[in-house]
């Protein structure tokens, strides 16, 4: 659970970093909308703080061993991962670990987790057709 919920954090702390950029938000208003957790925190949180472009997110994703893949390789071109892929790739196979475990509340965290995942895959898929993109239906992110 404390891997899970640390993950959520240090997510949403790299997510309003880099969607930051080009507003009026000011960095002490950013800082202030970060989590007080994770593994980030304090140091990872201060130098997100203080970053300018996505370049220098990706330098701090570069401290943290398991953020830095995820990071690697992202892209924006057709065909690529985007970043928030990447995290939702992470998050499924953190949710998954959870049923591995026993005597703890975060399967049910996990088990929610993953069913909203799953309802993102149906809204994927059936945009897909409707939009008649059959060639990008397989773009989903597996679950089990």
């Amino acid at each position: 659970m404390c891997e899970a919920l640390a993950f959520e954090a240090d997510r949403r702390a790299f997510i309003i970093t880099i969607n930051s950029f080009g507003t009026e938000l000011t960095k002490d208003d950013r800082a202030k909308l970060y989590p007080r957790c994770g593994k980030l925190h304090p140091d990872g949180l201060a130098k997100l703080a203080q970053a300018d472009e996505y370049e220098q997110v990706k330098v701090v994703a570069d401290y943290y061993g398991e953020y830095k893949p995820l990071f690697d390789g992202a892209g924006t071109g057709p065909g690529e991962k985007t970043l928030e892929d990447r995290f939702f790739e992470k998050e499924v196979k953190i949710m998954m670990s959870a049923f591995m475990q026993q005597f703890h509340f975060g399967v049910f965290y996990a088990y929610l987790k993953l069913k909203e995942q799953e309802c993102r895959n149906i809204i994927w898929i059936s945009e897909c057709v409707a939009q008649k993109h059959k060639a990008k239906i397989d773009s989903y992110i597996p679950i089990f």
